[in-house]
């Protein structure tokens, strides 16, 4: 079965999210990750559950799949990017992070979506990490447990930087349930381990993927060809796990030239693989 492909709505910001999803399906996409957002399925608009209705209706007709990505900037404060996460000091703070996933999941099972992805936090300076793994853990199980009563797969990415970084963080947690969204670029950014490497030793752990190109050591999300991932090596290695879930292309910083983007992306995956022709002599 040939890989599948998706992009994310987050590299599709300055587009209406039902012209993102024409340019998406029209490139030949399999599915999108829909990053939720203030103008992409706001989920906290009074209306949000006649949206998603009618945005499953039209992915099922499309023949898209959808994983939902929470990683939006201000949704939850116009003031702090990211916040309040799972590690937050304020209790009301990471409750209203928990709300959110819980939504996001309520979403998630709506549109029956393969996965919903989230990640931990940043503590911030003077927070004991003892107790923001405390609560962290406590954050962790409740949404867990809500995805599962809604048949929904919980994934969680670490992310460079926050308190849940690398695959070994993620493994270290003890919440029976939850899957991992393991995005190759991040191997690069921490330097734990191979992309490919990363892949084969989770196989039976991951939930999602998500890829883009990144230089080793720098967390910015590039197109195809400008950083260090060896992308055949990740697809070859996707292909010898048998990985049949989306495959979701991640460019954050690429909205302002998605009309191009979304395209130059799945061409890139299509041919990197394929033998360049030998020059005529």
């Amino acid at each position: 079965m040939s890989l599948r492909f998706a992009y994310n709505t987050n590299g599709t910001a300055n587009h209406r999210l039902a012209d993102a999803i024409d340019l998406i399906a029209d490139a030949g996409y399999q599915g999108i990750a829909l990053t939720l957002d203030i103008h992409h399925l706001d989920p906290f608009a009074e209306t949000w559950v006649q949206e998603a209705e009618a945005l499953s209706s039209r992915l099922q007709k499309l023949g898209l799949g959808v994983v939902i990505e929470t990683g939006a900037r201000f949704l939850l404060d116009p003031k702090a990017k990211h916040e309040p996460t799972l590690v937050t000091g304020d209790a009301a703070g990471r409750a209203r992070r928990v709300g959110f996933l819980k939504r996001a999941v309520d979403i998630g099972a709506i549109l029956h979506a393969e996965a919903v992805s989230f990640w931990a936090g940043v503590p911030k300076p003077g927070i004991d990490r003892g107790q923001a793994r405390h609560w962290l853990n406590e954050g962790l199980a409740e949404v867990t447990e809500y995805a599962r009563a809604q048949g929904v797969v919980p994934c969680l990415e670490p992310e460079p930087g926050m308190l849940v970084e690398t695959l070994d963080d993620y493994a270290a947690l003890q919440i029976e349930g939850l899957q991992l969204a393991l995005d190759t670029g991040h191997c690069l950014v921490t330097g734990e381990r191979d992309p490919a490497v990363a892949l084969a030793e989770f196989a039976d752990r991951i939930g999602t993927v998500a890829i883009e190109d990144m230089k080793r050591g720098e967390h910015i999300h590039l197109p195809f060809g400008e950083g260090d991932m060896d992308v055949p090596a990740v697809l070859d290695a996707l292909d010898a796990i048998g990985f049949q879930k989306l495959i979701c292309v991640e460019l954050s910083r690429e909205s302002h030239r998605a009309d191009v983007m979304v395209p130059a992306s799945l061409n890139f995956l299509r041919e990197c693989r394929k033998p360049h022709a030998e020059p005529v002599l």
